[in-house]
C-alpha cells in the first residue's frame, strides 16, 4: 500500500537536498531568526524549492514550512490536510560541516502524520514511511531496504539523544533509565537521524524532553511509526499536529510498539 503523492515527495525531498549541497562545507552567510536559531541560504533554497514544488503538486493542499510559519492560527485552523515541512533540519550541524543534517517533508491529516520523507542529502539516503504504508530506506542508486524496529530487548539497550539539546528532565530520565538497563548505550546524532536509527533498528529508544517545533519531527515520526514504532508524549498518547497557537511538541517518547518496558519509560518521562 501507498500513497500517490509519496513518490513525488520523495523527489522532491531529493531535490532540495541537491539544492543544499552547493552550500554545503563552503562560505555561509548565517542569520539570525527571531528564536536566536540560525538561517542560511542553503534553508531558503531548499524551502523555495519544496513549497513550488509541493504546490504544484497539489494547490488546495498548504505547506507549513520552518522559513514561512508565521501564519495566524484562525488560518491554520480550517486547514484538514496540509505538508509540514522543515527544509534543512540541523543547520548548526550544516553550518559546522557535519553530514547530519537532513531534509523533512511530512503530509498531515485531521493532526496525524500520514506519511513522512526524510532526506540526507551528504549520502543521497532517503527514509520514507507511514503508519498504514511500512518503511523502506533508499540509496541514490535506487536500492531500497524495508524498515523494521529491532525485537524487544533488555541488553545491550541503545538510547539515543541529541548532540546538542537535553534538559535536567532528560538527565533524570536517562539515569532512571541506567537503574533498569546497566548496560545502556549512548548515542549522540543530529537532526531527525535520531527517529531513523530507531527504523533501522539500530537503536531502542529515544527520549525527548526539551524543546522541539513540530516540523522537527513530524516527517521521521511517519518512517518510524511505518517500521513499527511509535512516537507518544509522556502520558502515552500518539504526538499530533493539530493547529495550535505554539509550535512547539510537548515532551515525547519515541521507541518500538509493545516495548516491555514502556511503561516504565513514561513513569520516568513524568518524573
Amino acid at each position: 500500500m501507498s500513497h500517490p503523492y509519496l513518490s513525488r515527495a520523495i523527489d522532491l525531498v531529493r531535490d532540495a537536498g541537491d539544492a543544499i549541497l552547493p552550500f554545503w562545507r563552503g562560505e555561509l552567510n548565517v542569520a539570525e531568526k527571531a528564536d536566536a536559531s540560525p538561517v542560511t541560504a542553503a534553508d531558503m533554497a531548499a524551502h523555495h524549492l519544496l513549497v513550488e514544488g509541493l504546490t504544484a503538486l497539489d494547490g488546495a493542499i498548504p505547506v507549513l514550512s520552518e522559513e514561512a510559519c508565521d501564519l495566524p492560527l484562525a488560518e491554520r485552523s480550517t486547514w484538514e490536510r496540509w505538508w509540514l515541512v522543515d527544509p534543512l533540519d540541523g543547520t548548526k550541524e550544516f553550518i559546522a560541516g557535519s553530514e547530519e543534517f537532513t531534509v523533512n517533508v511530512a503530509l498531515i491529516e485531521a493532526g496525524q502524520v500520514v506519511f513522512g520523507v526524510v532526506g540526507i542529502p551528504a549520502s543521497g539516503r532517503c527514509y520514507y514511511g507511514g503508519q498504514a504504508f511500512g518503511a523502506w530506506s533508499a540509496e541514490r542508486d535506487g536500492s531500497t531496504q524495508p524498515l523494521h524496529v529491532r525485537a524487544d530487548r533488555l541488553d545491550d539497550f541503545t538510547l539515543v539523544a541529541s548532540r546538542r539539546h537535553s534538559s535536567p528532565g532528560q538527565a533524570r530520565l536517562i539515569d532512571g533509565l541506567r537503574a533498569h538497563f546497566p548496560d545502556l548505550r549512548m548515542v549522540n546524532v543530529g537532526s531527525s537521524l535520531k527517529f531513523c536509527l530507531l527504523a533501522e533498528g539500530k537503536a531502542d529508544c529515544y527520549p525527548r524532553l526539551s524543546p522541539t517545533s513540530q516540523w522537527d519531527t513530524a516527517a521521521a515520526q511517519g518512517v518510524l511509526e511505518g517500521a513499527g514504532g511509535e512516537v507518544i508524549d509522556t502520558y502515552g498518547e500518539r504526538l499530533a499536529y493539530a493547529a495550535r497557537e505554539t509550535y512547539l511538541n510537548p515532551g515525547f517518547l519515541a521507541l518500538p510498539q509493545g516495548a516491555s518496558w514502556r511503561e516504565t519509560l513514561l513513569a520516568l518521562a513524568r518524573g
